[in-house]
């Protein structure tokens, strides 16, 4: 392989493992249950589990 092939494989390995680790990352940080409803201020809404 020439030099140029391997720093592009190198790159694209660092890309997509990289952003596996980032998104797996995130998803442990914040997981999907955790998102809330907000009002048309931003402010997040009490007792949402109703209106679902």
């Amino acid at each position: 392989m020439s030099t140029g092939a391997l720093v592009m494989m190198a790159f694209a390995i660092v890309v997509i493992w990289g952003g596996l680790a980032w998104a797996v990352s995130r998803l442990y940080r914040f997981p999907e249950g955790s998102v809330r409803l907000l009002d048309d201020d931003g402010r997040p809404v009490e007792g949402y589990a109703e209106l679902v």
